[in-house]
């Protein structure tokens, strides 16, 4: 058994102009630095865009897009656990994650993901349950606990930290304890036998 650090990517999910979410991924990046049991990899797919067509369904080859996906195959394959953060598009998340998700299978196999979504009244709430429904197609486990803010503009400050910081980091330890968990013994499991064999 080891007890080295487990690899968290923090997926900033949004790639619109103005987006908040980088705010509220590298405020929940350092809770989980503070937890003490993550090495932290943020990965926002602005920096980071992936076309939406696959050379294997007859796209192009594009050399730029090629170094994009190998370098995001590399950084999701490494991770142990996953933290998305994601707004709320039309009752459901952004395309780019959508696209994200789709483009890779054997990453995001038997390793958790924990929710991080935020927004306006529904705080990003249904976009975080339809993400529920779509990494079980990609063999990773969705942890129970999620956190929400609503009217997210309001709940942070100009400093990048939320309002009630006691309250937010609370949620994100608990959140934070079931990713280790998971991660943890998800780990274990794929070093003693590879998963799908």
């Amino acid at each position: 058994m080891t007890d080295s650090p487990l690899r968290l990517a923090v997926i900033i999910g949004s790639v619109r102009d103005g987006r908040f979410g980088p705010t509220v991924a590298h405020w929940f990046a350092q809770q989980a630095r503070e937890y003490g049991r993550f090495e932290v990899d943020v990965i926002d797919l602005v920096d980071l865009p992936l076309p939406l067509v696959m050379p294997s369904w007859g796209g192009d080859t594009d050399p730029a897009a090629a170094r994009v996906e190998k370098e995001l195959s590399q950084r999701l394959g490494a991770a142990d656990a996953f933290a998305v953060v994601t707004p709320e598009y039309n009752h459901s998340f952004p395309a780019a994650l959508k696209n994200t998700i789709d483009w890779f299978r054997e990453e995001w196999q038997a390793k958790p993901v924990g929710l991080v979504s935020y927004g306006g009244q529904g705080g990003g709430i249904r976009a975080a349950e339809q993400l529920r429904q779509v990494f079980p197609e990609m063999h990773a486990v969705t942890v129970r606990d999620a956190l929400s803010f609503h009217s997210a503009w309001d709940v942070f400050g100009e400093d990048g930290q939320p309002v009630d910081a006691e309250g937010a980091a609370g949620a994100a330890k608990g959140m934070l304890g079931q990713i280790d968990w998971w991660g943890t013994v998800l780990r274990q499991g794929r070093a003693l036998r590879p998963y799908g064999s």
